[in-house]
């Protein structure tokens, strides 16, 4: 058995080789510090534009992106205020506690 891309005996890949060949792309910082992701990764994941990332310094080099989770409420004033029938949701009066 020869030496395969990796370093590592033929047919003995471990875990990282698998991932890094499936997901390791090419991108360029453009002059005003964006990075694209390749449209490959953005149609796997289902990224949309607009979507947010934090972004970890692992070191000097080294960087992880991590899509931010929406909060599983998130939009939901604005699905409810586009309700078809306008007028169907609307706010409720409340007193003011400073009388309480």
């Amino acid at each position: 058995m020869g030496i395969g891309r990796w370093g590592n005996i033929r047919g003995k890949l471990t875990a990282e080789d698998v991932r890094c060949y499936l997901t390791s792309m090419k991108t360029v910082l453009s002059s005003k510090g964006q990075i694209v992701l390749p449209a490959e990764i953005r149609q796997q994941d289902g990224i949309k534009p607009g979507q947010q990332f934090d972004v970890e310094r692992i070191d000097r080099g080294e960087y992880r992106l991590i899509l931010h989770k929406e909060a599983s409420n998130e939009g939901l004033t604005d699905w409810l205020l586009s309700c078809p029938e306008k007028g169907y949701f609307v706010p409720i009066p409340s007193e003011s506690t400073d009388t309480l």
